[in-house]
C-alpha cells in the first residue's frame, strides 16, 4: 500500500479534470469510505474512482453538493460500468445521501462468487479475492478507522488502494467467467442487483404494537406447556426415586428429555424433531414437547429481539439480502432473517403497510415442477400442467390407476409427499418418516411414482450420474456448482445423488426469480410500488391503495414472463393477492 500515487479533491474547480476522464472512460473502480455502516444515518466521506493509472479521491464533506451533479451523472449513466466490490453497500450510501441511483454495476463481489462455483473453501471479501485472483496482499486495518475527522496519509492511501485493484480484479473475473461459460449467469446477477438494492434501502414495515403483543401470546403458550410437559415428567422421574417428591427436567436438555420419556415408557433413539415427529401420533406428550420446541423457537429466533432491527430513522426493518446465498443461487437474508418469520397468519400479520397502502403478494405456483416437467419432458407430467389440473390430484390418479374423481384427500397427500420429495432426491426412508409409513410402503410408492412418471425417473438418474461422473451441476443459465463430495465415500456417494437431482431444479428456479425480481422493479420504476421483500418464489411489492390492482396485474405478467424465458413446455402460473398485511 506504501507509495500509491493518487490525487484527492478537496475543491470544485479541481473536478473538471475528473469529469474528462470520466467522459473517455468505459469503466471506473468505485469505491467508498462511510462514518458507519447505515446509510440512513451515516454519512459518505470518501468516493474513490480508479481509471488505468489514476486514483481519485473526493473528499465528500469538503465539496458542495451542487458541484457533484456531474459526477452523479456518471454514476448513474448505464453506459459506463462502475466496477465494485459488494456495490450494494456504496450504492445504498449514494442513494440515502445523493439520491443518486446507480447503474451500469459490475460487482466484483458476486462475479467472485460465481467462479467459485459453491466452493466451501473460497473466500470472497476484497482482501481475499484480490490475494487469490491477483497475488496481492492488501492491508484492511484502516477500514475501522475514524473517517469523520481529519485524514491523515495512512487512510488516503488505504482509500485509494481499495479502488486500484478493482479494474485489475474485474478483467480476472471477466477471464475466468469466459473461461466456465458464466457470462450469462453473470448477466443475470447483475441486471438483478439493482432490484436487491432497491428492496433493502425501502425495507418493510413491521407492525410493532401488533407483534409485541402476538409475542406475549407466543410466551404465555410456551410458559404453559413448559410447566404441564415438566409436571409430568418430573413426576415420572420421582417415581424411580424413594427421596425426591419431584424432579426438575430441563426441556432443552437432549439427555434429560430422552430419560424422561424412558421412565414414561417411551423409547427414543434420538430426540431430534424428525424422530419425534414420527412418534407425536401415537404418544400425546411427545406431540406437546415439540408444541413447546416450536414456540420456543419462534420466541429466541424472533421474539422482542425483531424489534431491534426496526431502524430508528425510517421505523423499517431493512434485512440483508444475500443475492447469492446457496451454491443453487437462492436469495438468503438475515439480520433480520425475513424469510423464516413462521408462516402463520398471527405472525405475518404484524408485516403490513402503512396507512394508504396496501401489499401485493405473489408467488410462483409449483414453480420447481413445472421445472421438472421440462426439464424432465416427461408427458404425463406435462400433460396435467397444460390442462391445469391439480398436479397432486393427478399424480395420485397416475399413481393409482383411478380417476381424478376417486382421488382422496389421503391420496392427494401422498402424492404431494411424493412430487415434492422426489424433487430433493428423498429416497423411502425420508418418505417413510414424512408421510408415517413403513419403508416398504414407501418404495412402493415410489416404484408407481416411477411407473407413472417414467421421463421424471430418468431423467432424475440422469442428473444423478452425471453429478457422479463430472461432480457438477449447471442451472438452466449455466450457474455451476461443482460439489465437494467423495463419490467412492458411501455416504458422501448418496449425498452426491441427491444434489445432482435437485441443483438443476433448485438453481432453475433461483434463475427465474431473479429474472422476475428484475423485470418487475424495471416495470414499477416511476410508480409508487416498490418490492419489499422476497421468500425463494414470492415477491412482495407495497404500493398505494389506488394504485393496488393495475400493480398486481404487473407483477403478474412480469413473474409469468420471467419464467416464460426458461420455461417453454408448460405455462407459467402465479398466484398474487392483494392484501393489508403479509399474508
Amino acid at each position: 500500500m506504501n507509495g500509491i500515487e493518487y490525487q484527492l479533491i478537496t475543491r470544485a474547480d479541481e473536478l473538471p479534470a475528473l469529469l474528462e476522464l470520466f467522459s473517455h472512460a468505459s469503466a471506473v473502480g468505485l469505491d467508498s469510505e462511510t462514518t458507519g455502516l447505515d446509510p440512513h444515518t451515516s454519512k459518505i466521506r470518501l468516493l474513490q474512482f480508479s481509471f488505468p493509472g489514476r486514483n481519485i479521491l473526493l473528499d465528500v464533506f469538503e465539496l458542495p453538493s451542487d458541484s457533484l451533479k456531474p459526477v452523479f451523472s456518471f454514476l448513474e449513466n448505464p453506459a459506463l460500468t462502475k466496477v465494485a466490490h459488494n456495490a450494494k453497500f456504496d450504492a445504498k450510501f449514494l442513494r440515502s445521501n445523493f439520491g443518486v441511483h446507480l447503474n451500469g454495476i459490475f460487482d466484483t463481489y458476486l462475479s467472485s462468487v460465481l467462479v467459485g462455483a459453491g466452493s466451501e473453501i473460497d473466500r470472497h471479501s476484497l482482501e481475499a479475492s484480490v490475494q487469490r485472483l491477483l497475488s496481492i496482499s492488501m492491508n484492511k486495518e484502516a477500514q475501522l478507522s475514524d473517517w469523520s475527522g481529519h485524514l491523515d496519509k495512512y487512510q488516503l492511501e488505504y482509500a485509494a488502494h481499495d479502488s486500484e485493484v478493482l479494474l485489475p480484479l474485474r478483467d480476472a473475473l471477466a477471464e475466468k467467467l469466459n473461461e466456465m461459460d458464466l457470462n450469462v449467469i453473470a448477466e443475470l446477477e447483475h441486471e438483478c442487483l439493482p432490484s436487491i438494492i432497491d428492496m433493502e434501502f425501502r425495507g418493510v414495515y413491521l407492525d410493532q404494537q401488533r407483534w409485541t403483543d402476538r409475542i406475549s401470546i407466543v410466551r404465555r403458550e410456551c410458559d404453559a406447556v413448559s410447566l404441564s410437559l415438566k409436571e409430568e415428567l418430573g413426576r415420572a422421574s420421582s417415581q424411580m426415586s424413594l427421596f425426591d417428591s419431584g424432579i426438575s427436567v430441563n426441556l432443552d436438555s437432549p439427555h434429560q428429555v430422552r430419560d424422561a420419556l424412558l421412565r414414561l415408557g417411551i423409547d427414543v433413539d434420538s430426540t431430534s424433531e424428525w424422530h419425534l415427529t414420527r412418534m407425536a401420533g401415537d404418544h400425546p406428550i411427545v406431540a406437546r414437547l415439540l408444541t413447546y420446541r416450536s414456540l420456543s423457537k419462534s420466541l429466541s429466533s424472533f421474539g422482542e429481539g425483531l424489534l431491534e432491527f426496526v431502524n430508528p430513522s425510517t421505523k423499517r426493518i431493512h434485512a440483508d439480502f444475500r443475492q447469492i446465498g446457496t451454491p443453487t443461487g437462492r436469495i438468503t437474508c438475515s439480520s433480520p432473517s425475513l424469510q423464516q418469520i413462521p408462516h402463520g397468519i398471527e405472525y405475518r400479520s404484524c408485516f403490513r403497510a402503512p396507512e394508504g397502502r396496501r401489499l401485493v403478494v405473489a408467488d410462483f405456483s409449483q414453480i420447481e415442477m413445472r421445472i421438472l416437467a421440462e426439464l424432465s419432458n416427461d408427458d404425463a407430467l406435462l400433460k396435467a400442467f397444460r390442462l391445469r389440473e391439480d398436479l397432486h390430484r393427478s399424480t395420485a390418479a397416475q399413481m393409482y390407476g383411478i380417476p381424478l374423481t376417486h382421488v382422496t384427500p389421503h391420496l392427494r397427500e401422498k402424492a404431494k409427499g411424493l412430487n415434492y420429495g422426489l424433487v430433493y432426491g428423498m429416497g423411502a426412508e425420508g418418505l417413510a418418516a414424512r408421510l408415517g409409513i413403513t419403508v416398504e410402503e414407501a418404495g412402493a410408492l415410489i416404484d408407481r411414482y416411477f411407473a407413472a412418471y417414467p421421463g421424471v425417473d430418468r431423467w432424475l438418474r440422469r442428473a444423478a450420474d452425471l453429478a457422479i461422473d463430472e461432480g457438477r451441476a449447471r442451472t438452466a443459465s449455466g450457474r455451476l456448482w461443482v460439489f465437494n463430495l467423495d463419490p467412492l465415500n458411501r455416504e458422501e456417494h448418496g449425498q452426491l445423488r441427491r444434489v445432482g437431482k435437485n441443483a438443476p431444479i433448485q438453481g432453475t428456479g433461483s434463475d427465474i426469480f431473479k429474472r422476475a425480481m428484475t423485470i418487475t422493479s424495471n416495470r414499477l420504476k416511476g410508480s409508487d410500488a416498490f418490492i419489499v421483500n422476497s421468500i425463494h418464489d414470492e415477491i412482495v411489492v407495497e404500493c398505494d391503495q389506488a394504485t393496488a390492482d393495475e400493480t398486481a396485474k404487473i407483477v403478474n405478467q412480469s413473474m409469468i414472463d420471467a419464467g416464460s424465458e426458461f420455461l417453454f413446455r408448460v405455462p407459467i402460473e402465479v398466484d398474487v393477492s392483494v392484501t393489508d398485511c403479509w399474508e
